[in-house]
Protein backbone atom coordinates (compact mmCIF):
# COMPACT_ATOMS: atom_id res chain seq x y z
CA UNK A 1 0.00 0.00 0.00
CA UNK A 2 1.29 3.64 -0.94
CA UNK A 3 1.57 6.01 1.47
CA UNK A 4 1.33 10.47 -0.11
CA UNK A 5 5.07 10.43 -1.53
CA UNK A 6 4.44 6.85 -3.26
CA UNK A 7 1.12 8.31 -4.88
CA UNK A 8 3.02 11.13 -6.46
CA UNK A 9 6.02 8.87 -7.33
CA UNK A 10 3.80 6.94 -9.30
CA UNK A 11 2.22 10.04 -11.31
CA UNK A 12 5.26 11.52 -11.80
CA UNK A 13 6.13 8.46 -14.36
CA UNK A 14 2.91 9.91 -16.28
CA UNK A 15 4.81 13.02 -16.99
CA UNK A 16 5.89 13.26 -21.13
CA UNK A 17 9.24 15.44 -21.89
CA UNK A 18 7.53 18.94 -23.53
CA UNK A 19 4.09 18.56 -20.91
CA UNK A 20 3.29 21.66 -19.79
CA UNK A 21 2.02 20.99 -16.19
CA UNK A 22 -0.76 22.44 -13.69
CA UNK A 23 -0.47 20.95 -10.19
CA UNK A 24 -3.51 20.52 -7.72
CA UNK A 25 -3.41 21.42 -4.22
CA UNK A 26 -2.39 18.34 -1.66
CA UNK A 27 -0.85 15.22 -2.97
CA UNK A 28 -0.31 16.36 -6.34
CA UNK A 29 1.75 19.04 -5.42
CA UNK A 30 4.81 16.30 -4.42
CA UNK A 31 4.48 15.02 -8.12
CA UNK A 32 7.21 18.00 -8.47
CA UNK A 33 9.94 16.47 -6.58
CA UNK A 34 9.92 13.02 -8.57
CA UNK A 35 10.49 14.84 -12.27
CA UNK A 36 12.12 11.64 -14.04
CA UNK A 37 15.32 12.19 -15.49
CA UNK A 38 16.27 13.48 -18.71
CA UNK A 39 12.63 14.98 -19.47
CA UNK A 40 11.87 18.65 -19.78
CA UNK A 41 8.64 19.03 -18.12
CA UNK A 42 6.98 23.17 -17.22
CA UNK A 43 5.10 23.28 -14.33
CA UNK A 44 2.44 25.78 -14.08
CA UNK A 45 0.70 27.43 -11.09
CA UNK A 46 -2.80 29.59 -11.31
CA UNK A 47 -1.29 32.06 -9.18
CA UNK A 48 1.23 33.29 -11.97
CA UNK A 49 4.17 30.74 -11.89
CA UNK A 50 5.42 29.05 -14.97
CA UNK A 51 8.51 26.73 -14.12
CA UNK A 52 8.12 25.63 -10.32
CA UNK A 53 10.99 23.51 -9.03
CA UNK A 54 11.14 20.98 -6.21
CA UNK A 55 9.98 22.24 -2.27
CA UNK A 56 12.86 24.49 -1.02
CA UNK A 57 15.43 23.17 1.50
CA UNK A 58 14.74 25.34 4.51
CA UNK A 59 18.00 27.42 3.77
CA UNK A 60 17.19 28.13 0.55
CA UNK A 61 12.77 29.26 1.31
CA UNK A 62 11.48 32.59 0.09
CA UNK A 63 8.21 33.11 1.44
CA UNK A 64 7.51 35.97 -1.81
CA UNK A 65 7.57 32.04 -4.04
CA UNK A 66 4.59 30.02 -3.67
CA UNK A 67 2.28 28.13 -5.56
CA UNK A 68 -1.19 27.76 -5.89
CA UNK A 69 -1.83 25.90 -2.31
CA UNK A 70 0.52 28.74 -0.50
CA UNK A 71 3.37 26.42 -0.08
CA UNK A 72 6.90 27.66 -0.53
CA UNK A 73 8.27 26.89 -3.79
CA UNK A 74 11.04 27.21 -5.92
CA UNK A 75 11.89 27.96 -9.60
CA UNK A 76 13.69 26.85 -12.49
CA UNK A 77 15.93 28.06 -14.67
CA UNK A 78 14.07 30.29 -17.38
CA UNK A 79 11.03 30.76 -15.44
CA UNK A 80 8.11 33.38 -15.30
CA UNK A 81 5.86 35.67 -13.19
CA UNK A 82 2.54 37.09 -14.39
CA UNK A 83 -0.91 37.45 -13.12
CA UNK A 84 -4.01 35.26 -12.43
CA UNK A 85 -5.62 36.80 -15.49
CA UNK A 86 -2.70 35.66 -17.62
CA UNK A 87 -2.47 32.28 -16.01
CA UNK A 88 -6.18 31.78 -16.43
CA UNK A 89 -6.01 32.70 -20.02
CA UNK A 90 -3.15 30.03 -20.44
CA UNK A 91 -5.21 27.02 -18.96
CA UNK A 92 -8.67 28.37 -21.07
CA UNK A 93 -7.00 28.56 -24.20
CA UNK A 94 -5.84 24.42 -24.22
CA UNK A 95 -2.53 25.11 -22.97
CA UNK A 96 -1.85 23.02 -20.34
CA UNK A 97 -1.03 19.22 -21.39
CA UNK A 98 -2.23 17.62 -17.75
CA UNK A 99 -3.44 18.97 -14.79
CA UNK A 100 -3.07 16.30 -11.61
CA UNK A 101 -5.56 17.19 -8.85
CA UNK A 102 -6.94 15.85 -5.76
CA UNK A 103 -10.52 14.54 -5.11
CA UNK A 104 -13.37 13.99 -2.45
CA UNK A 105 -14.95 11.45 -5.02
CA UNK A 106 -14.62 10.42 -8.22
CA UNK A 107 -17.40 8.62 -10.52
CA UNK A 108 -16.74 5.52 -12.72
CA UNK A 109 -18.09 7.70 -16.14
CA UNK A 110 -14.76 10.08 -14.56
CA UNK A 111 -17.28 13.09 -12.70
CA UNK A 112 -14.90 14.45 -9.99
CA UNK A 113 -16.17 16.13 -6.66
CA UNK A 114 -13.36 17.85 -5.35
CA UNK A 115 -14.05 21.81 -3.88
CA UNK A 116 -17.14 21.30 -1.86
CA UNK A 117 -18.31 19.97 1.31
CA UNK A 118 -21.76 20.87 1.66
CA UNK A 119 -21.49 22.85 5.21
CA UNK A 120 -18.47 22.93 5.82
CA UNK A 121 -16.70 26.45 5.14
CA UNK A 122 -14.22 27.03 2.11
CA UNK A 123 -12.49 30.09 0.55
CA UNK A 124 -13.43 29.43 -3.23
CA UNK A 125 -13.41 27.04 -5.59
CA UNK A 126 -9.82 28.21 -6.69
CA UNK A 127 -9.48 26.68 -10.36
CA UNK A 128 -10.43 23.34 -10.25
CA UNK A 129 -13.14 24.33 -13.12
CA UNK A 130 -11.33 25.73 -15.56
CA UNK A 131 -8.24 23.44 -15.19
CA UNK A 132 -11.08 20.47 -15.49
CA UNK A 133 -13.15 21.91 -18.51
CA UNK A 134 -9.82 23.10 -20.42
CA UNK A 135 -6.62 20.53 -19.54
CA UNK A 136 -5.97 18.09 -22.44
CA UNK A 137 -5.70 15.23 -19.78
CA UNK A 138 -6.63 15.27 -16.29
CA UNK A 139 -5.19 12.23 -13.68
CA UNK A 140 -6.83 12.47 -9.89
CA UNK A 141 -4.30 11.42 -6.82
CA UNK A 142 -6.53 10.34 -3.95
CA UNK A 143 -6.90 8.39 -1.00
CA UNK A 144 -9.01 5.52 -2.27
CA UNK A 145 -11.12 5.19 0.97
CA UNK A 146 -12.25 8.39 3.15
CA UNK A 147 -11.94 8.08 6.75
CA UNK A 148 -14.44 6.20 7.57
CA UNK A 149 -13.26 3.55 5.34
CA UNK A 150 -15.58 3.90 2.12
CA UNK A 151 -14.70 3.91 -1.15
CA UNK A 152 -14.44 7.28 -2.48
CA UNK A 153 -14.57 5.86 -6.01
CA UNK A 154 -18.12 5.79 -6.85
CA UNK A 155 -21.37 4.92 -9.24
CA UNK A 156 -22.21 8.53 -8.75
CA UNK A 157 -20.72 11.05 -6.86
CA UNK A 158 -22.86 12.41 -3.68
CA UNK A 159 -20.77 15.61 -3.65
CA UNK A 160 -20.72 18.97 -5.91
CA UNK A 161 -19.73 18.00 -8.79
CA UNK A 162 -16.61 19.89 -10.00
CA UNK A 163 -16.22 18.53 -13.89
CA UNK A 164 -18.18 15.87 -16.07
CA UNK A 165 -16.53 12.93 -17.22
CA UNK A 166 -13.26 14.71 -17.78
CA UNK A 167 -10.92 12.54 -15.01
CA UNK A 168 -8.77 9.93 -17.42
CA UNK A 169 -6.92 8.41 -14.61
CA UNK A 170 -7.09 7.85 -11.23
CA UNK A 171 -3.76 7.46 -8.85
CA UNK A 172 -4.77 6.22 -5.17
CA UNK A 173 -2.52 4.12 -2.44
CA UNK A 174 -4.05 0.40 -3.67
CA UNK A 175 -3.68 1.03 -7.65
CA UNK A 176 -3.85 3.03 -11.19
CA UNK A 177 -6.96 3.08 -12.87
CA UNK A 178 -7.77 4.01 -16.19
CA UNK A 179 -11.02 5.39 -16.48
CA UNK A 180 -12.95 3.58 -19.67
CA UNK A 181 -16.57 3.36 -20.89
CA UNK A 182 -16.99 0.30 -18.38
CA UNK A 183 -16.13 2.15 -15.56
CA UNK A 184 -12.44 1.90 -13.56
CA UNK A 185 -9.97 -0.38 -14.86
CA UNK A 186 -7.50 -1.55 -12.53
CA UNK A 187 -4.22 -1.38 -14.50
CA UNK A 188 -1.72 -1.54 -11.52
CA UNK A 189 -2.19 -2.67 -8.01
CA UNK A 190 0.16 -1.26 -5.07
CA UNK A 191 2.96 -3.35 -3.65
CA UNK A 192 1.37 -5.66 -0.76
CA UNK A 193 -2.22 -5.10 -2.00
CA UNK A 194 -4.97 -7.95 -3.35
CA UNK A 195 -7.10 -7.42 -6.01
CA UNK A 196 -9.77 -9.14 -3.99
CA UNK A 197 -8.86 -6.32 -1.60
CA UNK A 198 -9.31 -3.45 -4.18
CA UNK A 199 -12.69 -5.39 -5.17
CA UNK A 200 -13.81 -4.91 -1.67
CA UNK A 201 -12.87 -1.24 -1.41
CA UNK A 202 -14.44 0.15 -4.56
CA UNK A 203 -17.81 0.91 -5.05
CA UNK A 204 -17.87 2.15 -8.64
CA UNK A 205 -18.49 -0.87 -11.77
CA UNK A 206 -14.66 -2.31 -11.10
CA UNK A 207 -12.77 -3.90 -14.02
CA UNK A 208 -9.42 -5.71 -13.64
CA UNK A 209 -7.55 -5.51 -16.74
CA UNK A 210 -6.07 -8.82 -18.26
CA UNK A 211 -2.76 -7.59 -18.04
CA UNK A 212 -2.18 -6.04 -14.55
CA UNK A 213 0.61 -5.94 -12.90
CA UNK A 214 2.15 -4.82 -9.77
CA UNK A 215 2.96 -1.13 -9.31
CA UNK A 216 7.11 -0.69 -9.40
CA UNK A 217 7.27 2.62 -7.79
Amino acid sequence: MLDKFGIAKRIAKELKDGYYVNLGIGIPTLVANYMPPGIEVILQSENGLLGIGPFPFEENVDADLINAGKQTVTTTKGSSFFDSAMSFGMIRSGRVDLTVLGAMEVADNGDIANWKIPGKMVKGMGGEMDLVASAKNIIVAMQHVNKAGESKLLSKCTLPITGLGCVKKVVTELGVFDIKPEGFVCIEYAPGVSLDYIKEKTQGRLVIAPDVKEMVV
